[in-house]
């Protein structure tokens, strides 16, 4: 057994005409891993870098909101689906949206736009939990100002008879589908987020870091296109709760909870899949 685990090593480069681009094998100095991050920073509360990061997720999820509510307005408005964008096109603009807002955010803030994006990587200790907090907050404001912007310009009763693109369990389907369909999908999100922001996997392939708003924002995509007809999607409980307070109708609080529950459950077992199993640290084979 003595020697095993370096000729592993070694021998996992001998052969790079059967590896993808990136893929042969690195050691320890190839990569730093950052160390968790404390549970509680109060230096933070005097940093500027601080609030201006804090700044950035507000206006990120008020842009966010702002175009995707209209859309979906704009989709609602219409007689039939197919005169208009429809559902691939209200995919397309949450997708989109993200992908943009994630690079525009990405140096400052870290591009979250999410709260369970957010408390996915609070659970991984990739931020503190004051600024997890923080960030939580402001992307709930920043969700709430946009969808009253959104309200502002259609007008209070041409939103209200739209709907103004509140998340509900839509007919025929149960609350239990709904909360699963919230689970998978932001398993989805958080787990690709944790595949894009993955330190040794970026020393691995320098282009993983440019490139990660494009997987962020597609996997946003084609949850959309899956569960549209089951929810209109939720997967970031800021988006839920900023459309339900401006619209504060009975029918947007009624399965409200699912919004918050199913987001947040999909983002803590991403996060244990990806730190527990993905990149767990095998154990050592005993002579």
């Amino acid at each position: 057994m003595e020697g095993r685990e370096e000729d592993v090593r070694v021998g996992a480069n001998k052969f790079p005409e059967r590896q993808p681009v990136g893929t042969s094998a690195k050691t320890d100095k190839d990569y730093r891993e950052l160390p968790p991050e404390p549970l509680f920073e109060p230096e933070e509360l005097t940093s500027w870098s601080f609030y201006r990061a804090g700044i950035a997720e507000f206006m990120a999820t008020f842009l966010f909101l702002y175009v995707t509510i209209l859309t979906v307005i704009g989709v609602s408005k219409s007689s039939s689906k197919c005169a208009t964008m429809g559902i691939q096109g209200i995919a397309w603009a949450f997708g989109g949206m993200i992908f943009a807002l994630v690079y525009c955010t990405a140096g400052i803030s870290g591009g979250y736009i999410n709260p369970a994006v957010t408390f996915g990587l609070f659970l991984a200790r990739k931020l503190s939990l004051t600024r997890a907090v923080f960030y939580m907050v402001m992307q709930c404001l920043g969700a709430i100002c946009g969808a009253g912007m959104v309200k502002g310009l259609q007008g209070s009763s041409q939103y209200e008879l739209l709907g103004g693109g509140t998340n509900v369990v839509n007919h025929g389907y149960t609350k239990g589908d709904g909360l699963g369909a919230e689970i998978v999908g932001t398993f989805v999100l958080v787990y690709t987020v944790f595949s894009a922001v993955d330190a040794k996997r970026s020393a691995r392939d320098p282009h993983v870091p440019i490139l990660a708003p494009l997987p962020i924002g597609f996997a946003v995509f084609l949850v959309h296109l899956a569960t549209i007809p089951i929810t209109g999607t939720g997967i970031n409980p800021a988006r839920s709760l900023g459309a339900a307070i401006i619209f504060n109708k009975s029918r947007a609080w009624n399965d409200h909870w699912i919004f918050w529950v199913g987001p947040f459950v999909g983002a803590a077992l991403a996060a244990v899949y990806h730190q527990v199993i993905i990149r767990a640290i095998p154990f050592k084979s005993r002579d």
